[in-house]
């Protein structure tokens, strides 16, 4: 006799299993106590009648009830006993009218069926992940994406969503990511179109969710402070605050009539290095007429740039790590050839992969040849390689080196170099 689905009318106990009123009293005696108990949990693990219990060292009471149950004689020497649960439920049908479950009910309330909670429970957890499947055509079949649910899983974040009654929100934030990577899309407007609400997005567990994904799109860490937050926004596209998104540029030329454009003039006339803000950017149009742009990850490139070459130097545009909105955005407005460069590490590889697919952008010293004479020049000033490998589309050899030595290099090493490209020399 099995137990009931949970939420179901229970078959198991009868037509007593609805019944109403207290156990009889004889059934709150001591020598009933301690097998009910078993009996219980038995039955809750089981999810039938079909066990059988032990009792060790039974008092003279609970044996010989357990001789009057099963009809067996049971020695006063008996270290331990045995019952069949199915014994016992019959045994108070015959005693008291009502089964196992019911007398149990009556006691200590209804009787948990484990095996059938844990399947619909699990049953919950995979329409969960099928629903956010489903919700996401764009990623579906993307390793980021199949990670992300797999980790969310695996590290019990499913479950925790599936007992709260909050499983809906694993398909909210894939509707999220459906709508990402974006251009320059405000976090407000990207709520409002994938769950109606405008701050369903601000701090919440949803965010959490999206964060974790984005950050396994990007291979980063799950980010910790608002700061890191905000940037992985960036990465997908996604203006966070058009305050706090930041470019820092050198030397930008524009033919732009416009008050940051008169700024960006003035700046340049004197080499000094300007930050721009997306909200800036969003203000007026802006536009780099300058014929080259080279596009650095490091503040440093930029800073040398400036104190030795000043007004002389190039247009600069400074990543200061992964590109943010408004880097983006600024970039997306160049007019010359976009010349890009990154770290000698994966992040650099990617970066600049992505720069070639969307700006048509032509890498800056990053060939396999400029890292080996970098790492040679840099040796003792390297670090290992971490996280996982990149391609290098535009030179293949360039991955294979990086794999070969395992070392990254930093593109202030190789400083004086590029110091000669921003004056063409």
């Amino acid at each position: 006799m099995r137990l009931p689905v949970p939420g179901r009318p229970s078959a198991a106990s009868g037509s007593d299993a609805g019944a109403s009123g207290g156990a009889p009293d004889e059934l709150r005696g001591p020598e009933w106590a301690r097998m009910l108990r078993s009996a219980r949990r038995s039955v809750e693990r089981s999810g039938d009648l079909g066990g059988v219990i032990s009792l060790t060292a039974p008092s003279d009471a609970e044996r010989r009830l357990l001789i009057g149950i099963t009809g067996n004689y049971r020695s006063a020497t008996s270290k331990s006993v045995r019952v069949a649960v199915a014994d016992i439920d019959q045994a108070l049908r015959d005693r008291v009218g009502l089964g196992l479950l019911a007398v149990l009910a009556r006691l200590h309330g209804p009787v948990r069926n484990r095996p059938a909670e844990r399947a619909e429970e699990e049953s919950e957890r995979q329409r969960a992940l099928d629903d956010a499947a489903g919700r996401c055509p764009a990623h579906r079949h993307e390793t980021w994406f199949t990670t992300w649910l797999s980790a969310l899983r695996s590290d019990g974040t499913v479950t925790r969503l599936v007992r709260r009654g909050e499983s809906d929100m694993l398909g909210w934030a894939a509707e999220v990511l459906q709508r990402l990577p974006a251009t320059s899309m405000p976090l407000p407007m990207l709520a409002e179109l994938a769950t109606g609400d405008t701050k369903a997005l601000s701090g919440t567990p949803l965010a959490g969710l999206v964060l974790r994904a984005l950050a396994l799109r990007e291979d980063r860490s799950a980010p910790r402070t608002r700061s890191e937050q905000r940037a992985l926004w960036h990465t997908a596209g996604v203006i966070v605050d058009d305050l706090a998104s930041q470019v820092l540029v050198l030397n930008v030329r524009t033919e732009d009539d416009h008050v940051v454009a008169g700024w960006l003039r003035d700046a340049a006339t004197f080499g000094i290095p300007f930050r721009l803000t997306l909200h800036q950017l969003s203000v007026d149009p802006l536009h780099i007429s300058s014929p080259e742009v080279y596009v650095c990850e490091n503040p440093a490139v930029l800073r040398s740039a400036a104190g030795q070459l000043a007004e002389a130097s190039a247009t600069v545009v400074c990543t200061e790590g992964q590109p943010s909105a408004a880097c983006h955005l600024l970039l997306s407005r160049a007019r010359g050839r976009i010349h890009w460069r990154g770290d000698f590490d994966w992040t650099g590889l990617r970066t600049t992969a992505m720069a070639i697919e969307r700006y048509h952008a032509t890498p800056w010293r990053m060939s396999a040849q400029d890292y080996v004479v970098a790492l040679n020049a840099a040796l003792a000033e390297t670090e290992p390689l971490r996280g996982s490998a990149a391609p290098s589309p535009w030179d293949p050899a360039l991955a294979q080196e990086l794999t070969r030595s395992g070392r990254a290099v930093m593109e202030e090493r190789l400083i004086p170099a590029l110091l000669a490209d921003l004056t063409g020399g």
